[in-house]
């Protein structure tokens, strides 16, 4: 990942090269964001400018052996932690443990979901997390030389992920960090974060991305027409993952509409026999997928409340999404879209809590029929 691979960020872009010429690179960031905006790929591609030993003006050249080894991101001074799940074993496992998987995601795309990245290394019902062990080997990895004589870089991936234990072992580290040594931290949740940590990092936010940069990348890389990719920027909301997902409905993205469309078509027709089994089905979903698809259909209220101005510039739905809301929007009004909309929230949370996902999908459904009734 190179600054010029970035889409969109000018401003974030420039910020971090006047730092870098001027070195003035703080030993602590914090890049945060929304989901898509380029976070985790700005983190990389300044990692690669540090490190490129004949960097130009705007960016790494490309061709010294630090590069070479920063397009494989095996990089000896460049190390990175981020949420893993528990092998068999039952013992906390390392990121290192998950560094092919890694890599070959960086290689495959730096965009990527936390989802995504649980579906990589082949877990749904775990909680990935970044356990206590990891401290001890960040610890390890940065007490070491830098093997080319530069910085070393530590880059985090979802610390708000982070075992509280480990998040105090690594404020030691922030506090007395070793000599050119360089923390990036990449955070979908920096408010959850430490405090205490927090107040030790610059923090870098990043905006959404402007509808203009996505549908130039979506023209370039995708050779979509420009109007389509006009309409799928403004759909993506400034997420750079969105507009990849809503060229077409992906295959996660599908499973959810269908989902939801026939969730609300059994509930509107009273349907329990039917609603049962959809219930059970989606309590077979692993808990993380679970959670994604109440977010969807919470996604899914809003867009089809918001049919009902006749304001299309304010919906962001794909065109079969669209086409459904048309036909479903009037079902949902100002009498019944907080109720529905509050239903999802107390799922969300009781999936969350580890409650038994049979119980909460087929109570969930039982009231979406009640709140219909309030068309």
């Amino acid at each position: 990942m190179y600054i010029k691979d970035i889409i969109g960020q000018n401003e974030a872009k420039q910020h971090l090269l006047t730092l870098a010429h001027e070195r003035r690179v703080p030993h602590a960031m914090l890049f945060c964001g929304p989901s898509g905006s380029g976070k985790l790929p700005l983190a990389l591609a300044l990692a690669r400018y540090l490190t490129c030993e004949n960097p130009g003006e705007e960016d790494a050249c490309g061709k010294c052996p630090s590069c070479q080894m920063m397009n494989k991101y095996a990089h000896p001074d460049v190390h990175f932690a981020f949420p893993v799940i528990k092998r068999k074993s039952g013992r906390d496992t390392v990121s290192a443990d998950f560094l092919n998987e890694w890599r070959q995601q960086l290689l495959d795309t730096p965009y990527f979901t936390f989802h995504q990245w649980l579906a990589r290394i082949g877990t749904e019902n775990q909680q990935a997390q970044i356990f206590v062990s990891e401290s001890d080997e960040i610890q390890r990895a940065l007490s070491l030389k830098s093997s080319r004589g530069g910085y070393k870089i530590m880059i985090v991936w979802l610390p708000e992920k982070m075992n509280a234990e480990c998040g105090n072992k690594l404020l030691k580290l922030l506090e007395e960090p070793p000599a050119q040594t360089v923390f990036m931290l990449v955070s979908e949740a920096p408010d959850t974060l430490m405090p205490t940590l927090t107040s030790r990092m610059q923090r870098f936010r990043l905006p959404p991305l402007h509808e203009t940069d996505i549908a130039s990348m979506l023209s370039s890389r995708y050779m979509l027409t420009p109007e389509d990719s006009r309409e799928i920027a403004h759909l993506s909301e400034g997420s750079v993952i969105t507009a990849i997902e809503n060229i077409h409905l992906g295959e996660e993205h599908r499973m959810y509409f269908d989902l939801f469309t026939s969730l609300m078509r059994l509930a509107y027709a009273r349907k329990l026999k039917e609603l049962k089994g959809w219930s059970e089905q989606v309590a077979a979903m692993g808990r993380e997928r679970q959670k994604n698809f109440l977010n969807y259909c919470e996604h899914m209220v809003r867009e089809s409340f918001i049919s009902n101005f006749r304001h299309p510039e304010m919906n962001y739905m794909a065109r079969e999404e669209k086409q459904f809301t048309t036909r479903f929007a009037p079902f949902i009004n100002e009498r019944n879209v907080i109720g529905i909309s509050t239903e999802l929230q107390e799922a969300i949370r009781h999936i969350e809590q580890n409650a038994n996902p049979k119980f909460v999908f087929f109570d969930f459904v039982l009231k979406i029929i009640v709140w219909l009734v309030k068309k």
